[in-house]
């Protein structure tokens, strides 16, 4: 059951314990009292007890108490992790530290869950069983959004201001607890009256002393502000378009590069950006900041936390699609653009009366994360940030780690995802990378021999074309990739190891290429369909010399953009069991070029496979945008839950949004002998261009939303999201940030 993340704990406080809780802490007192334990030698030990829900029974929505006497029967001070599971997961957890020699303390939860049902609460070895019902009229319909932490980074002491606007969606006034806290501790408790249909700004002052950073939160929604040393505050400069690839630029006459970030002096600054930079797929333009300032050089000076986003347009080439970056123990390393696959808008073909079919579409990805950069942070976790740079709206809906454990003697890769197949198809493979063998020759569509730019990866890339610069709809020009691989009649199984990407181009030729077919429709030059964009397609050659397509299931994918990556296509079983050639041919609409490809017969070996689901995911925003996105986007603060699988229950997010995501290393076994460890990044992620680039037939809004099981968006009339309570409930908890 998805369910909503659990808020925080109200408050936990110390007593001496007086009486005997339970008989095992009774028993344990007893021999210390007898002089059989010396307990002041005995090292800490946490029994649980007293596990109080109030109340057990309740409406959906409604704040609910839940609270346990933790005991130190142990003899020094000790630390202990309390965890709030319900159904299986935590949703809460506390760190609480407890003198030895019989010290209690009451550990309390304030949990809310918006879903109708029966849940299982587990705290410690104490379980219990909590029901909620449908709420009657009247009750929930107080919504709290537009959490503001302001200012989100202070002095030691400096107050800074929490406010939340509270709306009432009924007909009837009603009224609702807000409860502010501060690092798990209430700050201050407010009940707010709202009339029917009216919004109400609630808001409260607190400070804190420690520096460093601080929880917010206010019932389900979460944020939080930084305390710094007194006359310092941080400076952050990133920039939108190009991907991940590090901008240089100066500061004060020192190079730096994006995304930068660093705790400085208060005082004054001057910024130096170039004006065009070359992405490698593209070329960018230095168009304005975040803050609507037109000159890549400008001063300022530094009197609060600042963060200053440039913003770059595509002058040639292309790159999209949010951007993942990994921590490498000092800071957050660029790997690439991920979830090309899930791009909203491909294109099938165009009928006879000049109606687009749209198809396709696959938000997974599948991302192979180098394991000598992935680091584990001081806390045990891997920490993974998905970035929105571009002017693109984006609907992430699952996020996982997973981590092979294979023979040191072999290497692993996934196959990526193909845009017309559906569902998770992320397979790994391993590979004998001592065994690899090159093709025999390769030929592009132009005669050429391109043997030697797919033998190393060195970064030369086979020659490729775009196919809307194709002559004319009737007349369609391809890549295409004739690869001969030897004789490979001995082999039980065929991979393909490859390196590659493909450049989309420019969007200037995408509208005039789709008015072709839809010209030639009214004329009546398209008897039944014409395909606009056909899709990649691998073939075998048989021994009657005649082309046979492979099944979709094993077609090849369109490579990710903008970053290279290497990928498996498995070929076994395609070939005729009498062939004595070896001999396919891959062909793509788009600019695909290859950098490396080579041949694998090595047999599948023993693998070990794990799969981290997000321990902890964050959504906040990075700068503010020049965007005109609309809609109804999802707010920010806590989003674990929506991340725990592929349910079209999403993050909706912007340019300037991110995603912060944790996996608990902990949870891994250990590494066998004779073992490696690879890890790779799964998510699951559509994302929508906006209507003057590359987004053909929809609005720039965050609605009509996609769905996993549609045939292809924009989808047709008789499709829609998921309209069931557990997915409408999700629409009104999450999706509170409206943009007009």
């Amino acid at each position: 059951m998805a369910s909503s993340s659990a808020l925080v704990k109200l408050k936990a406080f110390l007593i001496i314990d007086l009486i005997i809780v339970c008989s095992a802490v009774g028993a344990f007192f007893y021999l210390q009292n007898q002089g059989v334990i010396p307990l002041s030698s005995k090292p800490a030990d946490f029994v649980f007890s007293d596990l109080v829900i109030s109340p057990v029974e309740t409406f959906a929505g409604q704040p609910i108490q839940i609270s346990v006497k933790v005991t130190n029967v142990g003899g020094v001070e000790g630390t202990v992790t309390v965890d709030l599971e319900i159904d299986g997961e935590v949703r809460d957890s506390m760190d609480v530290t407890i003198a030895g020699l019989k010290t209690s303390e009451i550990v309390e939860f304030i949990f809310f869950e918006m879903k109708v049902g029966e849940y299982t609460v587990k705290v410690g070895n104490l379980t219990a069983i909590l029901r909620l019902e449908e709420a009657p009229p009247g009750l929930n319909t107080i919504v709290l959004s537009g959490l503001r932490v302001n200012p989100i980074e202070v002095w030691p002491n400096e107050p800074v201001i929490i406010s939340v606007n509270a709306t009432n969606t009924s007909k009837e006034a009603d009224t609702l607890g807000v409860v502010f806290t501060v690092d798990n501790a209430v700050a201050e408790t407010r009940r707010v009256e709202v009339a029917a249909g009216e919004t109400v700004n609630v808001a409260v002052s607190v400070s804190a002393i420690s520096e460093g950073k601080h929880s917010v939160r206010v019932n389900m929604l979460s944020s939080a502000f930084s305390v710094v040393p007194e006359g310092y505050h941080t400076l952050i400069i990133d920039r939108t378009g190009g991907g991940g690839i590090p901008l240089v630029f100066t500061l004060n006459g020192e190079k730096q590069n994006t995304r930068y970030s660093a705790l400085l002096p208060v005082g004054r600054y001057e910024i130096v950006l170039p004006e065009i930079v070359d992405v490698g797929t593209g070329v960018v333009g230095f168009s304005s900041w975040s803050d609507r300032m037109d000159k890549p050089v400008r001063s300022f000076t530094l009197e609060r936390q600042t963060i200053l986003v440039a913003n770059y347009y595509l002058i040639s080439g292309y790159a999209s699609c949010p951007s993942l970056y990994i921590w490498d123990g000092k800071a957050y390393s660029y790997v690439t653009d991920v979830s090309n696959a899930g791009w909203l808008g491909y294109i099938g073909y165009i009928d006879s009366y000049g109606n687009i079919i749209f198809s396709g579409g696959n938000p997974y990805d599948y991302v192979k994360l180098d394991k000598d950069v992935f680091t584990v942070s001081e806390d045990g976790y891997f920490d993974i940030i998905l970035t929105q740079q571009w002017d693109e709206l984006f609907y992430l809906d699952y996020t996982g780690l997973i981590v092979v454990d294979h023979p040191a003697d072999v290497d692993v890769y996934t196959s990526m995802t193909n845009y017309l197949n559906k569902g998770s198809t992320g397979q790994i493979y391993t590979v004998n990378s001592n065994a690899l063998r090159s093709p025999l020759s390769a030929t592009n569509e132009q005669g050429q021999d391109v043997l030697e730019q797919i033998l190393w990866q060195d970064d030369i890339f086979t020659p490729g074309i775009n196919g809307l610069a194709s002559p004319s709809w009737d007349n369609i020009v391809q890549n295409q990739l004739i690869l001969n691989l030897g004789d490979l009649s001995d082999a039980k199984e065929i991979k393909l190891v490859m390196t590659g990407m493909v450049d989309w181009g420019s969007a200037d030729t995408y509208y005039e290429w789709i008015e072709q077919f839809q010209k030639a429709a009214a004329e009546g030059l398209i008897e039944e369909s014409a395909q606009i964009m056909p899709s990649p397609k691998l073939e075998v050659l048989t021994a009657d010399g005649t082309w046979r397509e492979a099944p979709q299931d094993k077609q090849i994918p369109l490579p990710s953009d903008y970053t290279p990556r290497t990928f498996t296509v498995d070929l076994t079983g395609l070939f005729p069991e009498d062939t004595t050639q070896y001999i396919i041919r891959l062909t793509n609409f788009w600019n695909v070029t290859y950098d490396y490809i080579a041949i694998d017969t090595s047999n599948q070996q023993d693998i070990t496979i794990a799969t981290l689901k997000p321990a902890v995911a964050n959504f906040s925003q990075l700068w503010e945008t020049l965007s005109e996105s609309t809609g109804a986007f999802t707010r920010y603060g806590d989003v674990t839950t929506l991340l725990q699988d592929t349910d079209d229950m999403y993050i909706i997010g912007r340019q300037g949004d991110q995603t912060m995501v944790r996996f608990y290393s902990g949870d891994l076994p250990e590494l066998a002998e004779n073992m490696e460890r690879d890890y790779f990044f799964v998510v699951a992620c559509w994302f929508k261009d906006p209507p003057n680039g590359w987004g053909y037939g929809f609005t720039f809004t965050v609605n009509p939303l996609p769905f996993l099981n549609m045939t292809g968006f924009p989808y047709t009339s008789s499709e829609n999201y998921p309209n069931d309570e557990a997915h409408n409930t999700y629409l009104k908890e999450y999706n509170t940030r409206i943009i007009t």
